[in-house]
């Protein structure tokens, strides 16, 4: 029996060994640079765009292994949107709204087609793709434009001051970011204690105390980790801010709400789910009108950071999204995976950019490697799906 539950357990969470085995390897080969706290830093800031865009995609695969090939070019022409509204002296607040709105409208029309005229996903986006690309360059002029406005600037994840202030007045060490670590793992420990008592009132199964135990000290003493080594360079980047943001409301649409059991249920059997009287159409809809506004959120942080805006922005972004929902465990089949897959398949992405990035690596070989372990993630899924069956 301890065999058969060591393997489940080995099954249940091979991504997280396979980061933390990565992060060991990397850390050797980097004489221990890649945990530097500026690293660490630049590993959430450079690769805020590919939790955002992950996030919107998981939503897309669980309706059936469906994709979306435009977000990278929606991130452009929504991000160079932005950049020349900004230029032209537009309120900032308003350039915001016009940048999620375009996303959002993005969305509304690739959803339409897809769920209302059955135009296959790959068709649909990679129409869009194209299309979106052509219109970032034209709105562009095939030229960079850059943004100046501070506050967009440090709002957003692109400003020399775009952290959170230290309010405890640390000086070499951010006691603020310190503080905000321990208070969200205190959080996540009472959440996790009101649910299983709330789990055990309502008569439900409940997982053993010994194994909460266990998995609630590692996640609060990684929670309080990060938090001190951010604590060791500027504090809380704002880029941050954002991804927990996005993935907590995520998190909550894909495990608490009805429109969540909805797009597993599709993913899972949509002959059944429609003869049990939901309407697909609906829910492919709406998985690609959120797309669509994460696609918009990306390209606010992706010109963001770069304090400017260029035709070639997006350019592989929707491979990254489609890569970190798979290796963390959503299925190419549609009708699993969740967000907590979704961290660790962006994190592993990172880290191994990041410490390929430190070894000197050509940026060629690095694509190799992210291909790879795509690869080995989809035949995991693959032969994990044919035992079932």
């Amino acid at each position: 029996m301890k065999s058969i539950k060591i393997l489940d357990i080995l099954k249940k969470y091979t991504m997280v060994f396979a980061l933390v085995l990565v992060l060991i390897f990397f850390y050797i080969t980097t004489g221990g640079k890649i945990l530097f706290a500026q690293n660490i830093n630049n590993l959430i800031s450079q690769n805020a765009y590919v939790f955002v865009l992950a996030a919107g995609m998981l939503l897309c695969i669980l309706t059936g292994g469906n994709i979306d090939l435009a977000c990278g070019s929606v991130v452009c022409f929504a991000g160079g949107l932005g950049a020349v509204m900004l230029d032209r002296g537009m309120n900032v607040w308003v350039t915001v709204l016009a940048m999620l709105i375009c996303g959002t409208i993005v969305g509304i029309w690739q959803g339409f087609w897809i769920a209302y005229f059955k135009v296959p996903p790959f068709i649909a986006t990679l129409s869009g793709m194209y299309a979106f690309r052509g219109l970032s360059n034209v709105l562009l002029q095939g030229y960079a434009v850059g943004i100046r406005n501070e506050t967009f600037l440090n709002v957003f994840g692109g400003g020399a001051d775009c952290y959170i202030p230290d309010f405890l007045g640390g000086a070499q060490f951010n006691t603020t970011c310190m503080v905000i670590g321990i208070a969200i793992s205190v959080i996540y420990v009472a959440l996790v204690l009101k649910n299983r008592i709330s789990a055990k009132a309502n008569g439900y199964e409940v997982e053993p105390l010994t194994s909460v135990i266990v998995k609630s000290v590692i996640i609060c003493a990684v929670i309080i980790w990060l938090f001190y080594k951010l604590a060791n360079y500027k504090g809380v980047p704002t880029s941050l801010i954002w991804i927990a943001l996005v993935l907590l409301i995520y998190a909550y649409i894909t495990t608490r709400t009805t429109m969540g059991r909805y797009l597993y249920a599709v993913g899972g059997n949509e002959k059944a789910t429609v003869l049990s009287g939901i309407d697909s159409r609906k829910v492919y809809f709406f998985a690609y009108i959120n797309m669509g506004l994460m696609a918009g959120l990306g390209g606010i942080l992706t010109v963001a950071r770069a304090t400017q805006a260029q035709p070639t922005f997006g350019q592989g972004y929707e491979m990254d999204a489609i890569a970190a929902c798979f290796i963390g465990g959503a299925s190419a089949y549609g009708g699993e995976g969740n967000i907590f897959g979704v961290i660790i398949g962006a994190v592993l992405m990172g880290v191994i950019n990041q410490g390929m990035s430190i070894m000197g690596t050509d940026a060629n070989y690095q694509k190799v490697v992210k291909g790879l372990v795509l690869l080995l993630a989809i035949i995991f899924d693959v032969l994990s799906n044919k035992k079932k069956n």
